[in-house]
């Protein structure tokens, strides 16, 4: 569940690219055609220590920008983050206005649940930024993740029966990961 590790050749003349932003700027991943609206949408940023090129993202920390669980309703009819993507074909997220400048990854992250029986499935989009004019912050260690490690087959999130007899009836729902990451603390 990591991403660009050994990017590899990329751009012209098989270089790897990284797109500038500016903090507090909105980011978009497009996903065209998304057919599972059941589950959340996640966005996470890490720092690299130097170049992003140079960078294995399994030795990097994460923090999650954004997050979209259950927005409304319950389990079974409601609107979830992934829903937000079935209907538009595209994920946002701000890059907190907060964050110190320098060479990131970016992972736009979705995770389908309707299969309950076979387990979470995760779909994946990472990019390399460079962020400019931001507010000189990091999160601390309680945002901070691993991938892989993030996520726990035991976590709640990643546990729900789409097709249990209850689940018409519950209507909330606990999202993985930390806490999102908003430029405070």
């Amino acid at each position: 569940m990591s991403c660009n590790n050994d990017g590899g050749p990329a751009g012209e003349g098989g270089t790897q690219l990284s797109g500038t932003i500016q903090a507090g700027a909105n980011i978009t991943a497009v996903y065209g055609l998304w057919l599972h609206p059941y589950g959340p949408a996640t966005v996470y940023m890490a720092r690299c220590p130097g170049s992003c090129t140079d960078s294995n993202s399994g030795d990097l920390k994460w923090f999650k920008i954004d997050h979209a669980g259950l927005l409304s309703g319950n389990l079974v009819d409601g609107d979830w983050g992934s829903g937000v993507v079935s209907k538009t074909g595209v994920y946002t997220a701000t890059v907190p206005a907060a964050l110190a400048d320098g060479e990131y990854l970016i992972r736009h992250e979705l995770i389908a649940i309707h299969a309950y029986f076979a387990g979470p499935q995760f779909y994946i989009e990472c990019a390399q930024l460079k962020v400019v004019g931001g507010g000189g912050k990091l999160p601390t260690d309680e945002y901070l993740v691993r991938f892989p490690g993030a996520y726990k087959a035991s976590d709640p999130g990643l546990n729900v029966d789409l097709y249990s007899p209850e689940a018409p009836t519950i209507t909330a729902y606990e999202l993985p990961g930390p806490a999102v990451w908003t430029g405070e603390g």
